[in-house]
């Protein structure tokens, strides 16, 4: 199943350059499991070393945040739009 995922400035030199990439998956476990196999060094900068979802990264499937969802067991449909959005902190 194809997605569109798009890319945040940060990581687009893991991804030559593209603010956006094709991935293939039915969750978004399989798709990051995809982008890592094309553009090695993504996983780890989007999941930590229990293999979670990284406290600084928000992933969306279309607008929904995927941890109001079923985190990374999200399903995608064929064709959705995935976001990697890193988290700002920050403020007075």
């Amino acid at each position: 199943m194809s997605v569109r995922v798009r890319i945040p400035s940060p990581l687009r030199s893991l991804t030559e350059g593209e603010g956006e990439v094709e991935a293939e998956g039915a969750s978004v476990r399989e798709m990051i499991t995809d982008l890592e196999a094309k553009y090695p060094g993504i996983q780890e900068r989007l999941c930590d070393a229990n293999g979670d979802v990284r406290r600084f990264v928000n992933i969306f499937v279309g607008q929904e945040d995927i941890r109001f969802l079923g985190g990374l067991d999200t399903l995608i449909e064929e064709g959705a739009e995935v976001s990697i959005i890193p988290a700002i902190a920050g403020g007075a």
